[in-house]
């Protein structure tokens, strides 16, 4: 047995050496093959050092080269860009004299806002004007309104103190009396209520309406306790009382205005000055702790007890509006005109974009005047939510006493405090039961105005009279019924309400492309984060169009200049506009301002010729470059898949880049073929036909310039 143990150990130390062999030859082979491999690493390290430093010569050599032409190509720029300012300067100059002499000649009765003494006469002629029919009334409210928008179209522009004062002061007098004049009519037509009973209910209801006011007024003549409240079925409005109310001699009115005093009252009683640095602009790092301290400004008010709360209601509006110095808007990266750069930047704006962000320190915006943002929960942030479709005034007034008509002869009491409010819950009632101590809610309903758009389900907001500023507290049981567009809800007063939308509730944009339709034309198309929209540009008019017309009847499909569109937009519910103070509420690409806006002035000089769209590497290239689609595009065509390139700008050159949208990685190595140049468009011109160029010499100064205004006012690079 041993011997047999030990031939098999002898047999197995035999089978070790052959394995031993193999191994040895495995080894050789595997060091043979690390041998090559590493001489291929060496090659292929080398190939890459060459590589390397053959693309360094080159970038040295397209360096140098793009440094010899750099002021020349900064100089024509400059030239281009300072031409059509001068252009547009003269034109709009032109176009204030001749609106000027325009007004003087029409000779229609409507004075010269901006002339004191013309305002003056036409507010004491009107206010002493014992006129009280409700048409007439309206009609010229309608007038005043008219002058109540030119003012403060004058107040956003008006440097000079002596004619802010002047302007505002004639703005509040006006709104003082179209508030009166309209209180004026409801009164006129509820002392006649008994005289115009509906025999169904045995009450008096009516509705009156024009282009500019709904109102809807109800009188209590039957004192029916069953009364729960009623529908205005033309107009699609209702209210809803408690008992107290329906035995008591009161009337509703619901005045809806298609216009928004009240939110233009709060921005310039809660105010703020704010200071923000050229990182906060671009949606960088800048903490609110960088802003300057926010200083409130209020007029100490003193609210006499007035037997008239309507009066008191002006009065409050009128003090809150004295005690402000004008308000001026501050638009992010607009116009030349609305810029937040200083002046010698305007001066000189392309040496500036492209060179100074060389120095250190940041840029410094002019202080500017923004609604207090109050850190209460239900207080409106009117920059985070905008009112839409104007306000609905709910009221209760004590019913005027009625005529009485008797032996032919109508016996009716004059009172001199003129129509009064009816003030619930605090008035006393006389139930003679426990009733009396309790106070249901009011309720009320109203269709949603059809020429606004709620993209999201809309927030009902109240007025609060006494520190002048919307809430969303102290509504209750709210009920959107979209279908019929319809929103109901209750509160536990009569006080003025509002239907409210996020301002960027279309923000940020999935993409954008601005394609030109031939000379001076182009398309500037957005698909936002809820509705997508196109605007057509022709000369310096625009033309918005869109897929949703429902809500946008009134501005679709009607040319109209760039800011007259923005305005329009805004009010519709439609934003797609941005400020200094959107990144606050909207995720950014964290964008450089100086870049961007250098981008922006290129890119309207181009417009006729070349095709612009956003690139999904615009996120990934960092704060300091902008990454877009371009293509020369000389028809009205869409543009051909195949046609984009990839461009990077920079504060010091642009360049083509190599990789294309559908690469899988972001490089910023640039094309083989192309050089670096030290502004946009002679980056562009490097590919374009002679003919794309000769039509960009040939743009209009008012087309460069309403598209500059159009993307300024939007930020494509910045949202999206």
């Amino acid at each position: 047995m041993p011997l047999k143990n030990s031939k098999s150990s002898k047999k197995g130390r035999k089978l070790t050496k052959a394995q031993k062999a193999k191994l040895q030859q495995e080894e050789e082979e595997r060091r043979l093959r690390e041998e090559e491999e590493a001489r291929l690493q060496a090659e292929r390290e080398e190939q890459e050092r060459l590589e390397r430093e053959r693309k360094e010569k080159e970038v040295e050599r397209l360096e140098l080269k793009d440094q010899q032409r750099r002021e020349d190509e900064l100089n024509e720029l400059r030239h281009l860009l300072e031409q059509n300012h001068t252009a547009v300067t003269k034109w709009k100059t032109d176009a204030m004299e001749t609106a000027k002499w325009e007004r003087y000649m029409r000779c229609d009765g409507a004075p010269d806002p901006t002339v004191q003494q013309d305002i003056n006469t036409y507010i004491s002629l009107w206010r002493d004007d014992p006129e009280v029919n409700i048409t007439a009334v309206l009609k010229q409210c309608n007038l005043a309104l008219q002058l109540v928008d030119e003012l403060e179209g004058q107040l956003k522009d008006v440097t000079d103190p002596q004619e802010n004062q002047k302007y505002q002061e004639a703005l509040i007098n006006l709104q003082e009396l179209i508030h009166s004049k309209h209180r004026l009519t409801t009164e006129d037509i509820l002392k006649r209520a008994s005289s115009n009973i509906d025999t169904e209910t045995g009450n008096m209801q009516t509705v009156i309406r024009d282009e500019k006011v709904t109102v809807c007024l109800w009188a209590n003549i039957k004192k029916n306790p069953r009364f729960k409240g009623l529908n205005f079925e033309e107009v699609g409005f209702g209210f809803e009382i408690p008992k107290q109310l329906a035995v008591s001699d009161v009337a509703v009115r619901i005045l809806h205005t298609h216009y928004d005093h009240l939110s233009m009252l709060a921005r310039m009683t809660h105010l703020r000055i704010q200071t923000a640095s050229r990182r906060s602009l671009a949606g960088g790092a800048e903490t609110p702790e960088d802003l300057a301290e926010q200083v409130e400004t209020k007029e100490n008010r003193e609210v006499e007890e007035d037997s008239d709360p309507q009066s008191q209601r002006v009065e409050e509006e009128v003090q809150s509006i004295q005690g402000l110095e004008g308000r001026k808007s501050a638009t992010s990266l607009q116009s030349r005109k609305d810029s937040p750069l200083p002046e010698e930047v305007q001066q000189s704006n392309i040496q500036t974009q492209m060179e100074a962000l060389e120095a250190e320190g940041d840029l410094i915006c002019p202080s500017v005047q923004l609604p207090l943002m109050n850190q209460a929960v239900h207080v409106v942030d009117l920059m985070q939510f905008t009112p839409l479709g104007g306000v609905f005034y709910y009221d209760v007034f004590h019913l005027p006493p009625q005529a009485l008509h008797v032996n032919g002869w109508e016996i009716r009491q004059f009172l001199d405090t003129g129509l009064q409010m009816f003030h619930y819950p605090t008035e006393k009632f006389d139930l003679g039961s426990s009733d009396a101590l309790i106070f249901p809610p009011i309720g009320a309903s109203v269709m949603l105005p059809d020429y606004v758009v709620f993209l999201e389900t809309p927030q009902v907001a109240r007025w609060d009279a006494a520190e002048k500023q919307w809430r969303m507290d102290g509504i209750t049981d709210v009920s959107y019924d979209e279908a019929q567009a319809k929103i109901s809800f209750k509160m536990d007063s009569f006080q003025a309400f509002v239907l409210m939308q996020k301002t960027y509730a279309n923000l940020p944009f999935r993409s954008w492309e601005l394609r030109p339709l031939g000379q001076d034309a182009a398309i500037f198309t957005i698909s936002g984060a809820l509705i997508d929209l196109s605007i057509t540009i022709q000369d310096n008019q625009c033309l918005l169009q869109s897929e949703r017309d429902q809500g946008l009847s009134r501005i679709m499909g009607k040319w109209m200049s760039i800011s007259a569109l923005q305005k329009a937009m805004i009010n519709a519910g439609v934003n797609i506009f941005v400020n200094e103070y959107t990144d606050k509420y909207v995720s950014t690409c964290g964008k450089d301002p100086l870049t961007e806006h250098a981008a922006y002035e290129q890119m309207a000089l181009f417009a006729s010729a070349c095709a612009f769209s956003w690139s999904k590497w615009n996120s990934k290239c960092g704060a300091e470059h902008l990454v877009m689609q371009v293509c020369e595009h000389l028809d009205s065509a869409p543009v051909p898949e195949d046609s984009w390139s990839l461009y990077l700008l920079g504060a010091q050159r642009s360049q083509k880049l190599e990789i294309t949208e559908e690469s899988e990685d972001f490089s910023p190595d640039h094309h083989p073929s192309s050089e670096f140049h030290s502004t946009f468009i002679h980056m562009l011109q490097d590919s374009m036909s002679p003919g794309g160029v000769a039509r960009t010499r040939e743009s209009h100064h008012l087309f460069v310039d309403t598209v500059q205004s159009l993307l300024c006012a939007t930020r494509p690079l910045m949202y999206s």
